[in-house]
């Protein structure tokens, strides 16, 4: 299934991922307090994402239906199809051209890439 929120959304699942389940009031003076957003904002943010199936709003309690790292896995990848045509080193190859990496991050990129790629055997 393919989910599309704004950021706005991003930032009221962000919260409920820290906080679930969380009833709705608290999660009205959650927003409040950490997005500075009106109970208005905040019902409405809960609204549209029920109505796309990201969240439950069951009697006063609030729940993800879709997990952090779903939304994180389709984001990235819409976001290396729309601005590197879908190729991981090209967008690795633009994000360093002006930063070092240290050693222990250079390691566990090696790590990542060795247990991402596929087996020659």
């Amino acid at each position: 299934m393919t989910y599309h929120i704004n950021e706005s959304e991003y930032r009221l699942m962000e919260i409920l991922w820290e906080e679930e389940p969380v009833n709705s009031m608290e999660l009205v003076r959650i927003c409040a307090s950490r997005l500075d957003w009106k109970k208005s904002t905040t019902y409405t943010v809960i609204r549209k994402l029920s109505q796309k199936q990201i969240l439950s709003n069951e009697n006063a309690v609030v729940r993800s239906l879709v997990s952090r790292n779903s939304i994180q896995k389709q984001e990235s990848n819409e976001f290396l199809k729309r601005k590197f045509g879908g190729s991981l080193p090209s967008f690795i190859t633009a994000y360093l051209q002006d930063k070092k990496l240290t050693k222990d991050e250079a390691e566990k990129l090696k790590k990542l890439i060795q247990d991402a790629a596929e087996d020659d055997d």
